[in-house]
């Protein structure tokens, strides 16, 4: 009785959080671009679903986060995509900026996901008829689930993560446990992950590792060559910096002056005309924009700034994957934030990374500082340090190579598993 009441009470909590949190949203939207494209992208998001899916037919549903969630559980989804051509896919984000990325991609109708409600639920679910769900790493929805659950759709977690320090297993947590519930079944990334749901009871369970090995080490193989940059950086050696924040671009600014025959290229994780701004003062020394390059294609060589630019920004979205093919080394940005970002797609090409200190919720950034394939800097001394010691550290390189080509192989065996359970 006692966990009955505890359950519902917290129920009501999570519902009114998840109305309040919509309010606050609607605030924020009069201001923020990205909250804005939240609040628009669901606008009569019911009628965008009827206008495009034809509900007598079964779907797979794969919902993400963002960005990186998609990239995570797209080799899945590809995969099931090739193996049943004939099989119609729905994808869902929870943020714009996943959704705004990736809106017009091919294999899948895009949609964002209506705000977790009973009836958002109901009506979702009986809109686009999944004979089964994907949800990728994160997010754990109560009526999404629970819709799922009634109606003996399967549920799966792919490339799942689980912590100590999650409300799952804590004394408190018997509501979101019970969301846990829910799911069919949870393919997860580490040993600690396993024992943590067995710990609660869930056995269905298995360590099948991280489906972006499988992603980074595909892109690898075959990237996109990029002309502009092979002219850019010449015969140079690179440092590519990756989703950078102002913390990481301000570090990095002391590193052209001292290492003048090296290029650096940034391709920042804003691209808003004052973020680039701001990146272009931390380099008094001159930087070009990608755009402006690009927009001189045609000019005399005497014309491009390139021929003496060491600093190119990028000020555009989508070249990030592709530009690690032409670095020797990468400075991934985040980690002086909430987290930091992607490592795999600079380690899949052979550079050894540097971040910031937040990367505690990422294992493939603690194995990689273990096989000495990665540094973790604070201050701009570290960074330089970091930066002498792997700039011509080719066992680094190596192993980070080694590293994804070790870990790839989840996908298969999700595929697998899925497909003989249905």
């Amino acid at each position: 009785m006692a966990r009955r009441y505890e359950i519902t009470l917290m129920l009501l909590l999570y519902t009114v959080g998840i109305q309040v949190y919509a309010l606050i949203i609607k605030i924020f939207s009069l201001f923020n671009p990205k909250a804005r494209h939240f609040i628009n992208g669901r606008k009569a998001i019911f009628e965008q679903i009827a206008a495009r899916i034809d509900v007598t037919q079964k779907h797979i549903w794969f919902h993400f986060a963002s960005l990186g969630e998609f990239e995570q559980g797209r080799p899945v989804l590809e995969k099931l995509k090739d193996k049943y051509p004939q099989k119609k896919i729905v994808v869902t984000f929870f943020s714009p900026s996943g959704y705004e990325i990736r809106k017009n991609y091919a294999l899948a109708d895009v949609f964002y996901l209506p705000l977790d409600s009973k009836s958002n639920a109901k009506r979702f679910i009986e809109a686009i008829n999944p004979e089964l769900a994907i949800f990728t790493k994160y997010e754990f929805w109560h009526y999404y689930f629970k819709e799922l659950h009634d109606r003996a759709i399967p549920l799966y977690l792919i490339s799942g993560i689980f912590r100590p320090d999650q409300a799952f297993f804590k004394w408190y947590g018997g509501f979101y446990r019970n969301i846990l519930s829910f799911v069919t079944y949870f393919f997860v990334q580490n040993e600690e992950s396993e024992t943590l749901l067995k710990s609660i009871g869930i056995n269905k369970v298995t360590i099948n590792g991280d489906t972006r090995f499988d992603r980074v080490f595909e892109n690898a193989q075959t990237p996109k060559k990029l002309a502009l940059i092979e002219q850019f950086i010449g015969n140079s050696p690179t440092l590519i910096c990756g989703s950078t924040w102002p913390e990481d671009e301000n570090l990095i600014s002391a590193l052209p002056g001292k290492y003048p025959d090296w290029k650096f290229i940034i391709a920042p994780h804003e691209i808003h005309d004052n973020h680039i701004e701001s990146i272009e003062k931390q380099f008094p020394a001159g930087s070009l924009r990608f755009s402006v390059f690009s927009s001189q294609l045609n000019a005399d060589d005497s014309e491009i700034p390139a021929r003496t630019a060491q600093v190119l920004i990028i000020d555009n979205i989508g070249m990030l994957s592709s530009l690690y093919q032409y670095g020797k080394m990468a400075h991934i940005g985040g980690g002086f934030g909430a987290g930091i970002h992607n490592t795999l797609e600079a380690a899949a090409f052979g550079l050894p990374v540097i971040f910031g200190p937040k990367y505690d919720k990422f294992q493939e950034a603690k194995d990689l500082i273990a096989l000495g394939a990665a540094k973790t800097i604070v201050t701009e001394i570290e960074l330089i340090k970091a930066f002498e010691e792997l700039m011509n550290n080719e066992k680094a390189a190596n192993d980070a190579k080694k590293y994804v080509e070790d870990k790839k192989g989840a996908t298969d065996q999700i595929i697998s598993m899925i497909t003989k359970a249905n």
